[in-house]
């Protein structure tokens, strides 16, 4: 019997490899000679720089970045073990999470962290990268990003315009004559689950703005802004981004992200599946268990485990998911590929008693999805 298990992390409990051990060890209670292929994923979303690192025997690096306020933080990328692809989160760099809430300011909140995070990796022989791009605090359209690449941007006297989105207003001229020449030579693969344009009233600003301090004033000003912005990108550049799906993703830095680094717009979960090569695992497979921390109706979008089953489906496999919790809604991803769901809670827990037997849970969990469907196999092949 052949299993694919593929896993994203629970979040906060337990990472995608740990989660993919323990639900190993729950079906070698019930099929000891089973062959068990352990396939890690993620979403593109938070656990992403892990769950890729962990499961290709790669390493994390530790590097000081510009953090969104313009303050010096740790932050962190990894590199892949098949020494090519790094991975960088831009959440690490400059994500809303690491600004306090009174503090939160798209004004003047700056993507540069992310730039000298690429900077890093470059400097470390990678040329592939992944970028995750959801979390942040930011509404620059990627123009700190690209400063710390060593692109200008000028205002009408030749000055460097300052951090934040609302400086842009005042780009005269962008100035790509220093740019980091490795940039021509690199792939970037954007990890971006929306579709927002960068402007107007379902852009980055609008829509994303306020959840980042932005008030009714300043999401006028920032929104004014990206479009000045997008204008002298398309004359300067010859790049066209106001409009394009997914740009006004994490404040305008998908557009930026096309702009600067010729960045390539995709589904987390589909850049994730393709790099770590799940297709190649399933054929003859009997069966794939998946699973995550919360499953509920938002699971359908472009989550983890949907994106696996999804692929399991179109070869006809069963799916069976183990979520730490079954929210509400969760019954629709059974019309998404996933045939049948569990819990791995056996009774009321509290969230650090669950988080803290994760492992232990996981693995009761799967061992007992496995008895059900033997189970249900030998009656319903008497029945036949």
């Amino acid at each position: 019997m052949k299993i694919v298990i593929a896993p994203q992390a629970f979040k906060g409990s337990i990472s995608a490899l740990d989660a993919a051990t323990a639900m190993g060890e729950g079906i070698k209670r019930v099929v000891p000679d089973a062959h068990v292929i352990a396939v890690p994923v993620a979403d593109g979303g938070d656990g992403t720089l892990e769950t890729l690192v962990e499961g290709s025997e790669g390493r994390i690096h530790d590097l000081e970045v510009t953090g969104p306020l313009g303050e010096r933080r740790m932050a962190q990328w990894g590199a892949m073990g098949d020494g090519v692809t790094a991975v960088i989160e831009m959440a690490r760099t400059s994500g809303l999470a690491l600004v306090p809430l009174g503090e939160r300011n798209p004004l003047t909140a700056t993507t540069y962290g992310l730039g000298e995070a690429i900077s890093h990796a470059l400097d470390a022989g990678f040329r592939r990268f992944i970028v995750g791009i959801g979390g942040s605090a930011t509404n620059d359209a990627g123009a700190g990003m690209a400063q710390a690449l060593g692109v200008r941007l000028l205002d009408d006297s030749g000055n460097d315009l300052p951090f934040g989105g609302a400086p842009l207003a005042r780009l005269s001229k962008i100035d790509m004559s220093g740019m980091d020449a490795r940039i021509a030579q690199c792939e970037f693969m954007v990890a971006c689950d929306v579709n927002n344009p960068l402007t107007g009233p379902t852009g980055a600003s609008a829509i994303y703005g306020p959840q980042k301090g932005a008030t009714p004033e300043m999401i006028a000003e920032l929104d004014a802004a990206l479009s000045h912005f997008a204008a002298v990108v398309e004359r300067d550049i010859g790049a066209t981004i106001d409009n394009v799906a997914g740009s006004g993703a994490a404040g305008g830095l998908g557009g930026g992200m096309i702009a600067f680094l010729a960045g390539e717009l995709r589904a987390g979960v589909d850049i994730v599946l393709d790099t770590i090569q799940l297709n190649d695992h399933l054929p003859c497979c009997d069966l794939v268990i998946t699973g995550e921390g919360s499953m509920d109706h938002s699971t359908i979008y472009n989550k983890a485990p949907v994106g696996v089953a999804q692929r399991a489906k179109r070869l006809g496999i069963p799916v069976i998911g183990v979520s730490g919790s079954l929210g509400a809604g969760f019954q629709d991803v059974h019309e998404h590929g996933i045939d049948a769901l569990t819990s791995i809670t056996p009774g009321p827990m509290s969230l650090d008693e669950a988080s803290a037997s994760a492992a232990e849970l996981i693995a009761n969990a799967t061992e007992q999805a496995l008895r059900f469907m033997m189970v249900g196999s030998a009656a319903f092949g008497e029945q036949r």
